[in-house]
């Protein structure tokens, strides 16, 4: 058996989900490992991330985001609003007293708490919408290409809507 390891280096947008398209990518590393039979996982390490497989959709609202993206968002805020109050002010209870003071005593504390700004850390909600959908999806190869239809493709999504991000995202290829 063969197994290979590819990370994808992606950007998030902040101020609202950021939806990325990683179906291109995710076949490259299954063409690259040279595995013909087997399983092709993609995985998201983000905490505020999540990896899941959808049907692309040509119709977009003007900021770009796929209408099944924007019905997704809609859906999710009902389940989890957008996290506006430092605690214990609104729903939730993260992040807490004893989270601002670790980040505080972090080396780049000023990337996280700039100025001291403790609203910008108001990701609850991030966090468990990547929960809901979870962080890697598994796929059959077949004949050396990912086995899905001609409509499914895998995104990478981030929640975290306080600021933009260099994220990763693994792709393991196993198989013979």
């Amino acid at each position: 058996m063969t197994v290979t390891q590819t990370t994808l280096q992606l950007q998030s947008h902040g101020g609202t989900p950021s939806y990325i398209d990683v179906t291109a990518q995710v076949k490259e590393a299954i063409t690259a490992s040279g595995i013909t039979t087997g399983t092709v996982t993609v995985i998201s390490p983000h905490t505020t991330c999540a990896v899941f497989f959808e049907e692309f959709v040509h119709d977009r609202l003007e900021d770009g985001t796929e209408f099944l993206q924007a019905d997704l968002d809609d859906v999710l805020e009902r389940i989890t609003p957008n996290q506006t109050a430092v605690p214990p002010e609104g729903e939730y209870r993260y992040p807490g007293p004893e989270h601002y003071a670790d980040v505080e005593s972090w080396p780049d504390a000023e990337v996280y708490l700039p100025g001291g700004d403790k609203t910008a850390l108001l990701n609850a909600e991030a966090h468990i919408k990547a929960t809901i959908l979870g962080s890697s999806e598994v796929f059959a190869v077949i004949d050396g290409k990912l086995g899905v239809g001609v409509t499914g493709y895998i995104y990478f999504v981030d929640f975290d809507r306080t600021r933009a991000r260099a994220r990763k995202c693994q792709v393991v290829v196993m198989g013979e």
